[in-house]
């Protein structure tokens, strides 16, 4: 028996998330699972980093599932993706001990949400940005990002969550990228784990501070006794990718 870690990179747009559904919905687990369960020898069950919600992106989630076939592990991502839909690749596979758990193993994820600014609604990336036409003022978000960074109580941006809500976040940035008739503005973070809504949460919130409908001093009072209602609104999906997860400690 081999354990193989796979990366994958999906458009989540017409997924139901990542995570198999009760009603049979239509999301990542299920294709890749249906699709290893025509290679022989391979248990069609996968264990994956993380999970990530209806219309959410990920540029590279790890997964691992086990099996007996003896498919050189170069040849594996070639094998599942003429099996795939489109909207589903496996960039890379890797053969890892059988001790090593794509979930339990992890010490650190990283997201990304990417704001579009500019007067007109996109057409080509409507299913990947948050579209904002009204300024955002970038200095105030910084300030409050800063916040962010450390451990925490997050139970302020949680939703539904029934687990601790304290988290350490390493990295907390926002970077400013050309785009064509206007900017965009990614929103990037890196912790030990995050909540259920936990990043779409703070981005709403933060989105709020850069339109001046807060201060930024706001979110450390959020970190420090506030609820869910205090912060801002829910960040769309379609804006947000899983990038990337580690297993060795976080380095800047």
């Amino acid at each position: 028996m081999r354990r193989i870690l796979l990366t994958l990179e999906y458009d989540g747009t017409h997924f139901a998330g990542l995570q198999a559904q009760a009603q049979g919905e239509r999301t990542v687990q299920q294709e890749l699972e249906a699709a290893l369960g025509k290679i022989p020898g391979a248990q069609p069950r996968i264990w994956p980093c993380g999970r990530t919600d209806a219309g959410v992106h990920a540029l590279g989630m790890p997964v691992h599932y086990d099996t007996a076939d003896r498919i050189p592990v170069e040849k594996i991502p070639y094998a599942l993706n003429s099996l795939l839909p489109p909207d589903i690749r496996v960039l890379r596979a890797q053969e890892v001990p059988l001790t090593f758990h794509a979930r339990k193993s992890c010490l650190w994820r990283e997201y990304r949400y990417r704001i579009l600014q500019r007067r007109m609604p996109p057409a080509l990336e409507r299913h990947r940005v948050w579209w904002i036409p009204h300024s955002l003022n970038l200095i105030p978000m910084r300030h409050a990002l800063e916040h962010l960074v450390g451990v925490h109580d997050f139970r302020a941006f949680a939703v539904k969550e029934e687990r601790t809500t304290v988290r350490e976040i390493y990295r907390a940035h926002l970077e400013v990228w050309p785009a064509e008739g206007g900017r965009e503005v990614w929103l990037e973070f890196v912790g030990s784990g995050f909540l259920r809504g936990q990043v779409r949460s703070m981005v709403g919130t933060l989105v709020e501070v850069g339109l001046g409908k807060r201060d930024s001093s706001s979110i450390a009072a959020l970190l420090k006794e506030g609820s869910r209602k205090e912060a801002g609104p829910t960040a769309p999906p379609q804006g947000l990718y899983f990038v990337r997860a580690g297993y060795e400690p976080y380095r800047r």
